[in-house]
């Protein structure tokens, strides 16, 4: 049967009292929704190359390949307030992973936890997020999951099920053009997992780091005018780094649906306790869009002796982080070349191809001067009307090439639909 973590357990008692009588008014129900998001999902590694240390290993041998295929269910519940100076509410995040083809000598895709000695997949897994919340105005305080998407921390859900974080978050909206953000957040529930454990941290080249349950951040975002905008953000992860970002986003406007954006980031990270976190991120994208094509290029600069440090197994907030490599090595320089393509501007709705070519190099692996590129497509489309209307279907190939790395082709397939029951 699924084991059904802890923590949430204890903030049962916080959704009954939400759900009293005494509370759940009008809009406390009006504004609720619940939704049932099924995702179909499988992925396939094949790795090409048998005698690289990264190359994953089974049973004494090198792995050939790592294959999923997996059924994912996702319940959302979200209040609405209930009135008067604070409004309370209360938002559930329930998870189910189902195991549909894996082996013991194929798994390791991330969709699926694996026992470390046999290598065998779970057969199924769930997890229950429970999520308090408060409003004053237009400033909201949420207690319990959370699923951030925030320069310091970027949640990951690239694979079955999303990843999360416990802890607790304020944004403010009150001031206008102004958004304020702060929080911190106490253990993270991985995405193939079924309960909650302390927070890791990754920087390549980096020594020292231990788990943590504290995360904390704080940030603002600033709306200079309609095509300007500007973000500043700090945090820090105790006994590991400290982390501060900045960011400039300008769209300039060239007339029709033509417009050409810059997007300008600096990440200033350092040590926390006994870690050897150094790193200066710098990087530049701009993209120009016309008639449903965007056509980006990017850039990625780094110093400093580790890598980018980020959240375990979150995204980094980096342009160049692509669908199997995140390309933030200890000083490795890295450019991108990318493609979008909205084919409702050609009257065919829903459809949509992304492409992107990634390449790195002026960083060393064991020792080595070396270099890495992926080459990512994604074709996605959505049914648009009829009975079958919202069921989704994306399709991702990646090829990634290092010269002192496993070399990597793979492919996934992702089947959705959302039923709105209310």
């Amino acid at each position: 049967m699924p084991y059904l973590t802890r923590s949430p357990v204890r903030q049962l008692p916080l959704l009954a009292a939400l759900l009293s009588p005494g509370l759940a008014d009008a809009a406390f129900i009006d504004d609720s929704h619940l939704r049932l998001e099924l995702r179909n999902f499988y992925m396939n590694r094949d790795f090409r190359d048998a005698d690289q240390p990264d190359t994953p290993r089974h049973d004494g041998k090198s792995q050939s390949k790592a294959e999923d295929w997996t059924q994912g269910f996702l319940l959302r519940a979200q209040s609405g307030f209930t009135e008067g100076t604070v409004g309370f509410g209360v938002d559930a995040l329930g998870l189910v992973g189902i195991k549909l083809d894996s082996g013991s000598g194929t798994s390791g895709t991330g969709a699926l936890r694996r026992n470390p000695v046999s290598g065998s997949p779970a057969d199924e897994f769930a997890f229950l997020g429970v999520t308090g919340k408060a409003r004053i105005g237009n400033t909201v305080l949420t207690v319990g999951d959370h699923e951030p998407v925030l320069p310091v921390v970027v949640r990951n859900d690239t694979r079955l099920l999303p990843q999360t974080y416990q802890g607790a978050q304020l944004q403010s909206n009150d001031i206008d053009d102004l958004t304020l953000t702060g929080g911190q957040f106490r253990q993270m529930h991985q995405r193939d997992s079924s309960d909650y454990e302390d927070i890791v941290m990754y920087a390549d080249g980096s020594t020292g780091g231990k788990p943590t349950d504290r995360f904390n951040y704080a940030g603002a975002v600033y709306n200079f005018t309609p095509q300007l905008t500007g973000t500043l953000y700090r945090a820090e992860l105790k006994d590991n780094y400290q982390q501060n970002i900045a960011d400039l986003v300008y769209t300039l406007p060239l007339g029709g649906d033509r417009k050409l954006k810059t997007d300008l980031r600096l990440f200033d990270s350092d040590s926390r306790g006994r870690t050897t976190v150094d790193n200066r991120f710098r990087a530049a994208m701009v993209t120009y869009s016309s008639a449903g094509h965007s056509l980006g290029v990017a850039y990625q600069q780094q110093s400093g002796e580790t890598g980018l440090p980020f959240l375990l197994v979150a995204d980094p907030w980096a342009f160049n982080n692509g669908t199997y490599q995140p390309f933030v090595r200890a000083g490795e320089d890295s450019w991108q070349l990318r493609y979008d393509y909205n084919f409702a501007a050609m009257g065919l709705p829903g459809l949509t191809l992304m492409a992107r070519y990634i390449r790195a190099d002026d960083f060393q692996i064991r020792n080595q001067s070396a270099t890495e590129r992926e080459r990512d497509i994604d074709l996605g489309y959505v049914i648009q009307s009829g009975p079958l209307a919202g069921l989704g279907f994306r399709l991702r190939n990646v090829m990634y090439r290092g010269s002192e790395t496993t070399d990597v082709d793979e492919n996934r397939v992702l089947i959705t639909y959302t039923f709105n029951i209310w």
